[in-house]
């Protein structure tokens, strides 16, 4: 298996954008009091177009290990392949022990800094956004959250979508 990863914030703010009013009208986009985020953690496979998200209060050394570790679980057998930034949460003790534990079958890959445009995830988390975030505000940040869900749960059930969107072309 081959995942590409990496973490994604998910902001109550409504993320804006361009959009079609009629002349002389401004689409106003009403915002929460308060900016309260989230963050999402996800791999993406790059033959199959099956995502793994998770949601968190915080994305630091914990969750990415909490991240590797499902997909660990997932695939119990065979080994997996993640490739991700060279961000400081990327490596630490705690994903360490994951690797360790996965006795040889998680392999990390490191792209070069600054260069997000070679992670396929990151086209992933920008048709997120287009979709479930963009020019919306939800109740509550647990609306929100629902709806991040249900992207990925939606997503996964068609995963040739995803990997349009990714822009595999993986046999």
């Amino acid at each position: 298996m081959f995942y590409y990863a990496d973490e994604f914030n998910v902001s109550w703010l409504p993320t804006l954008r361009a959009l079609w009013s009629p002349q002389g009208q401004q689409v106003m986009i009403p915002t929460p009091g308060q900016p309260y985020k989230r963050y999402g953690l996800g791999a993406v496979n790059y033959h199959t177009g099956e995502t793994v998200a998770l949601f968190r209060r915080r994305k630091r050394r914990r969750e990415v290990a909490e991240l590797l570790q499902a997909l660990v679980d997932k695939h119990p057998t065979g080994t997996i392949y993640v490739a991700w930034d060279n961000a400081d949460t990327h490596e630490d003790d705690e994903v360490e022990a994951v690797v360790r534990a996965a006795a040889g079958r998680l392999v990390l890959l490191y792209l070069p800094t600054y260069s997000p445009w070679l992670n396929p995830i990151e086209m992933l988390w920008r048709h997120f956004r287009r979709e479930v975030t963009h020019c919306e505000l939800f109740e509550t940040l647990e609306a929100l959250l629902r709806a991040a869900q249900d992207f990925f749960d939606r997503y996964n059930r068609c995963p040739q979508l995803v990997l349009s969107i990714i822009g595999s072309h993986a046999a």
